[in-house]
Parts: structure tokens; sequence; C-alpha cells
């Protein structure tokens, strides 16, 4: 089967929207009179928890935080989460974020070739458009055949529900499409939805293990240095574009090592 779609995750993949989103959350933290601050090290740790609304139920978790338990808990979650993406859009407006190196070429590799493009976030669907708008012009909002987002699935990654839903909006098999990551995370609920997945990690996820991961690439750019150490060993060849990431995907589904669906 041929490749027919490329499946982006949004924050972290197409761009470090995650800069923004810590910003967000300290400044929201400030305007409802908490002393809270996510710094770079704990921001790290608690993007191991998909979901904003989540992280901040897993901060009060860390924290112990008396006086946020039982009936209070969920609507300080839901006003700081409210407060954050309100926030959050305002600092997209007015600062620069620009897609990840390569990005932006293989998007339009993919279009050029007819080959479409879908996005598999568990960011809240609100969040989706002002980040496109954002880095790549309002036009952007019609490169993408299917968006599938946290807030339409039951489970979060890394359960592969987004993935699916995306297939399922596609309706493609799982063998016709790439998915390309940041987070292992985002590679665990890729490979249980049975795709090719493609990890291309930033500077908040770097440490993180993408040995599940079919590819681990530095960046989507073709510089020499831009296929990691490990899997430059393993395949023999740098990374080169949409024409080489169709044909180890072929590769793949006629060896047999595409993995099933969970």
């Amino acid at each position: 089967m041929s490749l027919q779609a490329l499946i982006f995750d949004v924050d972290g993949t197409i761009a470090d929207t995650e800069t923004v989103h810590r910003e967000a959350f300290n400044r929201a933290f400030r305007a409802h009179g908490l002393d809270w601050h996510w710094d770079r090290q704990l921001y790290a740790e608690l993007l191991q928890v998909t979901g904003g609304k989540e992280r901040i139920a897993k901060y009060l978790e860390r924290r112990d935080a008396a006086g946020f338990d039982g009936a209070h808990r969920a609507p300080l979650i839901a006003a700081l989460h409210a407060t954050k993406t309100k926030l959050y859009h305002e600092l997209l407006e007015r600062t620069e974020v620009p897609a990840r190196p390569g990005v932006w070429r293989l998007m339009n590799e993919a279009l050029a070739a007819n080959v479409r493009l879908a996005i598999a976030s568990t960011t809240s669907v609100e969040n989706i458009e002002p980040v496109l708008k954002s880095i790549f012009g309002r036009e952007a909002l019609h490169w993408f055949s299917a968006i599938a987002t946290g807030d339409m699935v039951r489970r979060k990654k890394p359960a592969p529900d987004v993935y699916q839903t995306a297939l399922e909006l596609l309706q493609l098999d799982a063998a016709a499409a790439i998915a390309i990551e940041d987070s292992a995370i985002g590679v665990q609920a890729a490979k249980a939805a049975g795709l090719y997945t493609v990890a291309t990690p930033n500077p908040w996820t770097e440490t993180q293990d993408f040995s599940s991961a079919d590819l681990v690439l530095s960046s989507l750019e073709d510089a020499a240095e831009s296929l990691a150490a490990q899997v430059d060993a393993r395949i023999g060849v740098r990374y080169s574009g949409l024409a080489q990431l169709a044909s180890l995907h072929a590769a793949a589904l006629s060896d047999g090592t595409r993995p099933c669906p969970s």
C-alpha cells in the first residue's frame, strides 16, 4: 500500500510551542494570585502528562497542595486552564513561533505529491487554528484533510485514540500513513495505532526513550547532521525528504515490521 497521508502532532513537532505554553501557564498562575512557577526542568517533567488540565492536576498532586482538594480542585483547574488558553492565544499573536526545520518543506512536498496532511494532537481544538495561522498563515487551515484533537477522544496519548480518530476521518488504514511525533508518549500512541512513526525530538523531549520509533531524526531538515547517530548506523542513509520517507515506509510494510494496532 502506498503512502497516502502524513499525520503530524502539533506542539513540539510542527513548532516549539511548548515555550509559549509554559509562559502562558505561569502568567495564568499569577493572574489567579498563585505563587506557582513552572521552570524548564519542571515543565519538561510535566510534559510526560498529556493535556493542559491534566498537567495542572499532576502538579497539584506533586505539591500535595492544601486547600485544593475535593470540590475545590476541578473548578480551579478549569479556571486556570481557561485563563491559560486565553493568554496562550494572546502570546501567539505577538510572538514569532517558526516552524521546526524541514516541516514546511515536507508539507509542501506532500501536498505536491497528493499525500494528504492530518493532525493528531492532544491539545484542545481551540489551540490548533491559532498555531497554524501563526506559523503558516491563514491558508494553512485548508492544508489538512483531518484534524483530530484530545477533546474528541476518551483517552489521550499514549493511548492510540487520537490517531485512530485521525485515520477514521481520513478513511485510511494505518498502513497508508506515517505519524510524525516529538515525544515518547506520542510515539507510543502512534505505534499502538499501527502507524510507521518518525520521531523528531526537541529540546524538551530529547532525553526521552525513542527506541520504539521506526526512525529518529533531530529534525525534518536535510542537513548532514540531521539523522540521529544510532539510526544512521541502522539504516545507513541520511534523511532527504518525502521520497525517502515513502521508501522506508514501504520497506517496513514489505518486511512486516509495521506494528499491529493494539
